[in-house]
């Protein structure tokens, strides 16, 4: 099978190992190559962090296959049960939105982006960077390209706006290629940790495709410098919020609309015959519009409705905020109060509570006055009934509030707004996650409406963009117990759903936070450890294992014995990613006697039984990574018992996993094939990888067995 095993496909698998993938299962994977790799070499081989490494280790284990036929099959058994599904398989063919209606002039602009992507490729990657001043149409002019060239790109057209994410700055480069996977087909578990492993599956999935990929309102040349295509028919097609950054692409550059095309818009939009009856007013609109398609657009609103376009004067200023402060004189002082009030704190969507929090109203009075400003273009309206800003308008807004409306009033807006997401997310924390010590220590909120876990889940993941957001805006405006709170009600998100790199900024600031106004609290423990969590999950396990010994300072710091023996065991399994078995094991016996020296009356003492479970699991599996089966087998067997008294299914059978593995390198196959068995009949048929991961060990133990 040695043919198999080529020296190129093991160093691929290895560098995919390093990378990490989203989800307990690649967890099992890098644990399975380490413990093989110790088999392989006869000796303990620590995970390489780097290229060179990586490729170095593979020599020798490719080395050691040759001189013995069995490890090779075992290694051709394991890449070929590890292989991910998706990099084979057809991309999703994603979608744009669809294209303006009304969309006008832009010939020259088209042309030449039609051009970029239908050139001779002759080595130069395809792609465009699109600019133009806020409300030009940049946006329109993306997608209106994508409907006239859809024909060319059978394999897809993939979009993803940046728009409502949190952050002055966007999102890193790291989440803008985890949203682009997601669009292209590619699964939350199965997707690498690393911004290097994403990169390299963006770029393998589209070898051989046929693909329009657009990044709209990118703001930094890191967000897409690794997007740029190496497959000759893809083309990048990037939309610059702002002034337009350095990048290899054409630079493309949209401007105004003359009046003759301004005019052509507008009859577009609300037919001649009201064009014809504005005839006296156009000359002056069309100077306040200078051009620009967002302020035509709203002039368009007021001629559909009959209605005077307020505003004297010839062009006054920007034509954005021009357009803006002419709807809010026709909603009125009510409605334009509200949206003053609620741009204030820069949230990425708010639904009718959030910005009735903000102007203090009730959400069935601030609902109606949401709707009739997204008809007026002041808002977006989103799919899921929320609704959301467009940047300069948001800006314009917020802007001119204090000085409408009084710094108190706009004080009291963002704190409300601020209230309403904490009251909302900690009720949704202790929904989804109602067992955990960690959502039991946030004070109770809400009054307990969420139906079950998976609709905690939901809302957190509706408002975890927001939540980033408060965390910067309440230390800004030094909320800093409402800062702290919001980043520890992201824990169940990083848990259970994976969210690790929409929480990361948030759970930084907030660390730095705690460590400022309440260092050495249990607070900051548990804000460190979150973070190291976070880290870890991403593949950057030198900062995760810095963040873990700070939460354990902490923890110890206060007293606290619970959160500080959680925090060795984060070292515990961190050591673990990194095949450091030797120091797993040690960090989990140290676990072990934190736990003992809780007392039944203490905090957490209620809890221990599960604990010692979990700890003992974790154990067993740092003994089976250091070729010591013997004392893993009965840790693992009690692990097993355990969650099989108390009713836990999915823990049971991962256990039985865990089991199986170590008898299968004990080489007691047929043991390990009746625990397969065995957790096989417990997992329910949705868990597809933890079953396809059992499918491909059933096969390592029939091939030796």
């Amino acid at each position: 099978m040695l043919e198999v095993v080529a020296l190129g496909a093991l160093t691929t698998f290895l560098t995919a190992v390093g990378d990490g993938a989203g989800g307990e299962i690649a967890r099992r994977v890098a644990l399975s190559a380490g413990a093989l790799t110790r088999r392989s070499l006869g000796r303990p081989a620590p995970l390489p962090a780097g290229a060179e490494g990586v490729s170095e280790l593979a020599r020798e284990l490719h080395a050691r296959m040759s001189e013995d036929p069995g490890q090779a099959e075992e290694w051709a058994t394991l890449l070929r049960s590890a292989a991910g599904e998706q990099e084979h398989a057809p991309l999703t063919r994603g979608g744009l939105p669809p294209a303006p209606r009304n969309f006008t002039d832009r010939h020259t602009v088209v042309r030449r982006l039609k051009r970029e992507a239908t050139r001779s490729a002759a080595g130069r990657p395809r792609c465009a960077q699109l600019s133009g001043p806020p409300g030009v149409g940049t946006t329109a002019v993306a997608l209106h390209l994508g409907a006239v060239l859809h024909s060319r790109y059978p394999d897809g057209q993939f979009y993803v706006d940046l728009r409502d994410t949190a952050g002055a700055y966007g999102p890193e480069p790291g989440a803008v290629l985890l949203r682009l996977l997601g669009e292209m087909g590619v699964e939350r578990d199965r997707m690498p940790a690393t911004e290097a492993g994403r990169q390299q599956l963006y770029q393998r999935l589209l070898v051989g495709r046929r693909a329009l990929v657009v990044i709209d309102h990118a703001s930094s040349v890191a967000q897409v410098r690794g997007l740029v295509p190496a497959a000759p028919e893809v083309f990048l097609l990037v939309v610059v919020s702002g002034r337009p950054f350095t990048l290899d692409a054409l630079p493309v550059e949209v401007g105004p609309l003359s009046d003759r095309h301004g005019v052509k818009m507008l009859r577009k939009l609300v037919g001649r015959e009201r064009v014809a009856r504005a005839r006296r007013q156009l000359p002056e609109l069309l100077a306040r519009c200078a051009g620009n398609a967002y302020a035509l657009r709203t002039v368009a609103t007021h001629l559909l409705n009959e209605e005077a376009v307020p505003g004297g004067g010839a062009a006054a200023g920007d034509p954005v905020h021009s357009a803006v402060r002419s709807a809010c004189e026709v909603l009125g002082p009510r409605t334009a109060r509200l949206l003053r009030l609620t741009a204030l704190g820069g949230w990425p969507s708010v639904d009718a509570a959030l910005a009735g929090a903000a102007a203090g109203m009730e959400a069935e009075e601030a609902g109606p006055l949401l709707a009739e400003a997204a008809e007026a273009l002041l808002l977006e309206a989103l799919p899921d009934g929320r609704y959301r800003f467009r940047p300069e308008v948001r800006r314009h807004l917020a802007d001119t509030a204090a000085a409408e409306h009084g710094v108190a009033a706009c004080s009291a807006a963002v704190a409300g707004v601020l209230d309403a997401l904490q009251d909302r997310v900690l009720e949704a924390a202790h929904a989804a996650l109602p067992q955990s010590w960690r959502t039991r220590e946030l004070p109770r909120a809400g009054d307990g409406r969420l139906p079950d876990e998976a609709a905690g889940v939901a809302v957190l993941a509706a408002e975890v963009a927001n939540v980033v957001r408060a965390v910067s805006v309440a230390e800004e405006y030094r909320h800093h117990t409402t800062a702290l709170l919001l980043a520890r009600a992201l824990w169940p998100l990083q848990l259970k759903a994976g969210y690790w790199d929409e929480a990361l900024p948030a759970l930084r600031l907030a660390a730095r936070c705690a460590d400022r106004h309440q260092p050495d609290s249990a607070m900051a423990g548990a804000l460190h450890f979150q973070l190291a969590h976070c880290l870890g999950q991403l593949g950057r396990a030198e900062e995760a294992e810095r963040e873990a010994r700070a939460a354990v300072a902490c923890e110890r710091a206060a007293g606290h014995l619970r959160g500080e023996a959680s925090s060795v065991e984060l070292l515990g399994l961190l050591a673990m990613q990194s095949w450091d078995y030797p120091s797993a094991y040690e960090h989990f016996v140290a676990t072990e006697a934190l736990y003992r020296g809780i007392t039944s009356g203490q905090e957490g003492g209620g809890d221990l039984p599960r604990a010692f479970a979990l700890v003992g699991r974790h154990q067993g599996r740092a003994l089976r990574g250091m070729g010591r089966l013997g004392e893993a087998r009965p840790l693992l067997e009690a692990a097993v018992e355990f969650f099989a008294e108390q009713g836990e299914a999915y823990n049971q059978a991962r256990a039985l996993t865990d089991l199986a593995e170590a008898l299968h390198e004990a080489d007691e196959d047929a043991a390990a094939l009746e625990k397969i068995a065995e957790a096989e009949r417990l997992l329910d048929p949705a868990a597809v990888p933890h079953l396809e991961y059992l499918a491909g060990l059933r096969l390592r133990c029939e091939a030796v067995g």
